[in-house]
This record gives structure tokens, C-alpha cells and sequence, in this order.
């Protein structure tokens, strides 16, 4: 019995074999996405070093970004300042940072906008004095050399204590400093007090030993702590952003649920003692949100630069609501949106 023959029309030519193999070779080379798969583009977040941005890298530690679809990386730089700043340099299409530094520059640029806040803690920054230097309280300041990184959050903290207790900012000698530089000068007796933030005033504290006091304060300052975003990120990308919000209010739900893992990813990503961990730890209020205290804060802090003088040739406080982008968040998260 003889089998059938193939029927030549249903069989490829070596002709059209030739033909497809080099159109696939011509689309390896020139890049054609018609014939690959398009791979999105990473996000950077510049992520400032302290016990606020936790949440960050809880969210990378158990792989919550992965599990939203997108492709996040993070780099770490020493202080809010300098996270928004790479930002602005195009190093960044995310930054972490607190809210005084957003406030000096919605005077002067409108490139970026807050998409959440992600931590809250009213002892963020603290008021670090050296015994050696004579100061046991507030009114022992005058005269002093105090010093605070200008334009972070400390320096609002540092103006808000004085005035609280009755002390005139204007008579403490005020010292300048870079961010990276404050806890040093004091333990280098440049300066006889500071105000600073976490990790600095814990490792101040640890360098300084029994010459150091932490000047008790009651809640005179609530630092926000807040995920930046540049308008054209927000304009191109806003489906990840939702993503990465998503991602950060699973991290925050891993902190309340386990807080003892939790605190493992902050002791090895800031390389400090448990003993830190536990001092930060009950300071700091891990919840995703927008709301009008961000705002109303904010609000007060441009007043005040305004009138101490730390603006110059402004008469008017921005509108501050132009600064804060709510959708990606109500998508993200719709309960966590408070804001009027």
C-alpha cells in the first residue's frame, strides 16, 4: 500500500525558510518590538538612611515590589536633603524625605509632588547637648553655639523648642552645617549643642557618652515623613506608582502584623544595635496617608521661613496643595486619602 505524498502548498519553500530566519535576525539586531517583549524601565527611589524609611525597605526585603509587577531599585543617601536632590538631578524618579526640605523648595521650583506620606514621629529630631558645655535646659542655650543641618527638618525643630521655652532664636549663636557633618561637630566640640536627627543622635549619643543630654521637649513638632515624586514621573508612569504605593501599604501592614521582622530588615540596613532598634522603634508611627496635617504643617513651616528670613525675595507662600498629587494614593489605597 503506498502512503501519501505531502502536499507541496502546506510545505515551507527553502525560499520562505530563508526569507523568515533573516527577517528574525534583522529584528534581534535593530531592536524591533514588534518581534520582543518590551521590559519597563526601573524606578529608582532615592531612600534616605534612619528608622522613617522602613517601610521602603521592608517592601524590597520581602520582595513586595516584585509581587505589584514592578521593577524598583533603591539607593541609599544620608539624609532627606539629599535624596530630593538626586531627584532633581536626574539620578531618582522617587525620593524619601521629610517635609520642611519640600516646603524651602516649593519656593523656588514646582518639578515635584508629594504622593504620601509614610511615617509620622513627633521625637524624630532631638536636641543634643554636651553637660562639659554648661547646658542643663533651655535657657542655658543663650550664648551657645548650636548647631543644625539649615533647611531639614532638625533646624524647624530646633527654632519651634527655642521659642517654646521661651528662648530667642536670634540670641543662639546658630551654626550651619551639612547634614553628614552635625553629629561629628559635636563630638568634636565645634558646636556645644545640635539638633539632630535618627541615626545621627543615636550615634552622637554612643560617641559621647556621660557628657551628653538629650534636652526633654514635649510634642512641639511632628515630622512627616513623605514618598516624592517629579511631575513628569507622575505625567508617563502612574500606573507603577500605584503599584509602588500598593507595595509600601503591604510593608506597613508587615510592620504592625510582624513587628520583630520587621525590625531585623531596619537593624541590617542601618547596621546598628537592637538597642537602637527599640529606642526608635516607639517613636515612629508606620501608616500611609495624605492628610491635612501634612498640608497644615507645611503651611506653618513656609510662614515661618518667611518671616525668620530663610527666603529670600519672596513676599507669599506658595499654594501648597499644587505640591501634593492624591490619585496614585486613592487608587493605591482609598481610605489613606483624608485631604480636603
Amino acid at each position: 500500500m503506498s502512503l501519501p505524498l505531502p502536499d507541496p502548498s502546506l510545505q515551507p519553500s527553502h525560499g520562505r525558510c530563508h526569507a523568515a530566519v533573516v527577517r528574525v535576525v534583522a529584528a534581534l539586531l535593530l531592536g524591533s518590538t514588534a518581534m520582543l517583549p518590551a521590559v519597563a524601565a526601573e524606578l529608582v527611589i532615592a531612600v534616605s538612611r534612619g528608622p522613617l524609611a522602613l517601610p521602603v525597605h521592608v517592601a524590597e526585603a520581602q520582595g513586595f515590589f516584585a509581587a505589584e509587577g514592578v521593577q524598583v531599585r533603591t539607593q541609599e543617601c544620608f539624609s532627606g536633603q539629599r535624596c530630593i536632590q538626586q531627584l532633581f538631578d536626574g539620578k531618582a524618579q522617587l525620593a524619601t524625605v521629610a517635609d520642611l526640605p519640600l516646603v524651602f523648595h516649593s519656593f523656588e521650583r514646582a518639578d515635584f509632588v508629594v504622593l504620601a506620606t509614610m511615617a509620622t514621629s513627633p521625637r524624630s529630631s532631638k536636641l543634643l547637648v554636651r553637660k562639659s558645655s554648661g547646658i542643663a535646659a533651655a535657657g542655658d542655650l543663650l550664648g551657645k553655639r548650636v548647631g543644625a543641618a539649615e533647611g531639614s527638618s532638625a533646624h524647624y525643630f530646633l527654632d519651634a523648642y527655642l521659642l517654646f521655652n521661651g528662648v530667642d532664636p536670634a540670641r543662639v549663636n546658630r551654626v550651619a552645617l551639612p547634614p553628614e557633618q552635625v553629629a561629628a561637630a559635636l563630638e568634636h566640640r565645634q558646636v556645644d549643642a545640635v539638633a539632630v536627627f535618627e541615626p545621627s543622635a543615636w550615634l552622637a549619643m554612643q560617641a559621647l557618652g556621660a557628657d551628653v543630654l538629650v534636652l526633654s521637649s514635649p510634642r512641639i513638632y511632628t515630622t512627616t515623613f513623605n514618598l516624592v515624586a517629579d511631575r513628569r514621573t507622575v505625567a508617563t508612569r502612574d500606573d507603577e506608582l500605584v503599584r509602588v504605593l500598593r507595595a509600601i501599604e503591604h510593608a506597613e501592614r508587615f510592620i504592625r502584623r510582624q513587628p520583630h521582622e520587621a525590625q531585623a530588615v531596619m537593624k541590617a540596613r542601618l547596621g546598628l544595635e537592637q538597642a537602637f532598634v527599640d529606642a526608635a522603634w516607639k517613636d515612629v508611627d508606620y501608616r500611609l496617608s495624605l492628610d491635612q496635617s501634612l498640608l497644615s504643617t507645611m503651611e506653618n513651616q513656609a510662614r515661618w521661613a518667611l518671616r525668620e528670613g530663610h527666603i529670600k525675595g519672596r513676599k507669599a507662600v506658595p499654594n501648597l496643595l499644587d505640591f501634593i498629587a492624591p490619585t496614585p494614593l486613592r487608587m493605591a489605597a482609598p481610605g489613606a486619602v483624608t485631604l480636603q
